[in-house]
C-alpha cells in the first residue's frame, strides 16, 4: 500500500502525524510518501500545488489529507478544490455518529458553487452555480446505494428558489425510486434546523457542493464539533480522507488541536478503501475509550489538560495493547 500524505498548513502539520502513527502500529506494511501543498508553500514559492503533486498523488493508493489555508485572494486556488476535481473526488461521505445521532451526509464534491468558474471585476465578483446532469446522477446514485444498506435517503435543497436545485432534487428522486429506497426530500434551511431539533429522523444525506459542506458543520454540533467529524472524498479510481476541520491557523504550533477527526479519517481509509473493518473497528474503539477516560484535548472538555500529542499518545498505546 502508497499512502500520499499531504500536511498542508496549520494544525493539518500536528494532527496528521498522530492520525498516520495509529496507521503504523495496524498495518507497519504500509508505505508513506509526503507532497507539500497549501498556502506555507504559496507563500514560499508562489505555487500551493503543481502539476507534478497532482501526478504524484494519483500514483497513490490513497491519500490522508491535513488542512490548507485559503486566503482571501483572487490569485489563490484552492488546493483541496483542486484535487478534488482534477482526480474527480465526486462523492465526500462525512459521517456523523454519537449517542443520539447516526447519519452521514453525501455532499457532490466538484460542482456547484465550489466549481471555481468566476469572474472578479471592478465592482462585481461572480461565481457560476452548475449542476449537471451527470454529477447528480451520480452522487444521487452513490447516496441511494449507501442509504439501501441503512434506511432510508433525505434530499437537501433548495428548488423553491434555484431552478438548477430543481433539476438535482428531481434526478435524486428519480434514482432513489430506481434503486428501491425509501426518500424524502426537505429545503436546506429547515433541513438544518431540523437535524438539530430531530436528528434521529435522518439517515442519509445527499445535497449539493456548499449546502453539504455547511450542513456537516451544522450536524457537527451534535457531536461534539468540528474536531470530531471525519470525512472521505471518493472518486471511481481515486480516494482522499481528511478531517472536516480547517486548518486552524490560530491555535497552530501550540499543541492543543483535536486530533480525533483526522484519526477517524485513518479510520475511514481502512473500511472503505482497503476493506479493512477490523482494524477501522480498532481505532474507532480506541477513540470511543479515549473520550470515555477524559483524554481529550480543551474543545471537547473545558479544562483538560491533555494535548494533541497526549490524545494521541494514548490511542496509539490502546492500539498497541490489543
Amino acid at each position: 500500500m502508497r499512502i500520499s500524505v499531504v500536511e498542508g498548513d496549520g494544525i493539518g502539520k500536528e494532527v496528521i502525524p498522530v492520525a498516520r502513527k495509529a496507521l503504523e502500529l495496524l498495518r507497519p506494511d504500509i508505505e508513506f510518501f509526503p507532497v507539500e501543498a497549501g498556502y506555507g508553500r504559496w507563500q514560499r514559492t508562489g505555487t500551493a500545488i503543481g502539476d507534478e503533486d497532482i501526478s504524484a498523488l494519483r500514483s497513490a493508493d490513497f491519500i490522508l489529507f491535513g488542512a490548507v489555508t485559503t486566503p482571501p485572494d483572487p490569485d489563490y486556488r484552492s488546493v483541496i478544490v483542486r484535487i478534488r476535481k482534477e482526480l474527480d473526488l465526486y462523492a465526500n461521505i462525512r459521517p456523523v455518529k454519537g449517542d443520539d445521532v447516526d447519519l452521514v451526509i453525501v455532499r457532490e464534491n466538484t460542482e456547484g458553487l465550489y466549481s471555481g468558474i468566476e469572474t472578479v471585476e471592478e465592482d462585481r465578483a461572480c461565481t457560476l452555480r452548475c449542476i449537471t446532469r451527470k454529477g447528480s446522477e451520480r452522487i444521487a446514485r452513490y447516496a441511494s446505494r449507501l442509504a439501501a444498506s441503512r434506511r432510508d435517503l433525505t434530499i437537501g435543497h433548495k428548488a423553491n428558489v434555484l431552478k438548477s436545485d430543481v433539476l438535482f432534487r428531481d434526478i435524486c428522486i428519480a434514482e432513489a425510486q430506481a434503486a428501491g429506497v425509501s426518500c424524502n426530500d426537505k429545503y436546506i434551511d429547515a433541513l438544518a434546523l431540523d437535524i438539530l431539533q430531530h436528528p434521529a429522523a435522518y439517515d442519509v444525506i445527499v445535497t449539493t457542493n456548499i449546502f453539504g459542506d455547511i450542513l456537516s458543520d451544522v450536524a457537527s454540533y451534535l457531536i461534539g464539533g468540528l474536531g470530531l467529524v471525519a470525512s472521505a472524498n471518493i472518486g471511481d479510481r481515486y480516494a482522499l480522507f481528511e478531517p472536516v476541520h480547517g486548518s486552524a491557523p490560530d491555535i497552530a504550533g501550540k499543541n492543543i488541536a483535536n486530533p480525533i477527526a483526522t484519526i477517524l479519517s485513518a479510520a475511514m481509509m481502512f473500511e472503505y478503501a482497503f476493506k479493512l473493518m477490523d482494524e477501522g473497528k480498532l481505532i474507532r474503539d480506541a477513540v470511543t475509550a479515549s473520550m470515555a477516560a477524559g483524554i481529550v484535548t480543551e474543545d471537547i472538555s473545558e479544562g483538560q489538560p491533555y494535548r494533541t500529542s497526549d490524545v494521541g499518545d494514548w490511542i496509539a498505546d490502546y492500539i498497541a495493547k490489543v
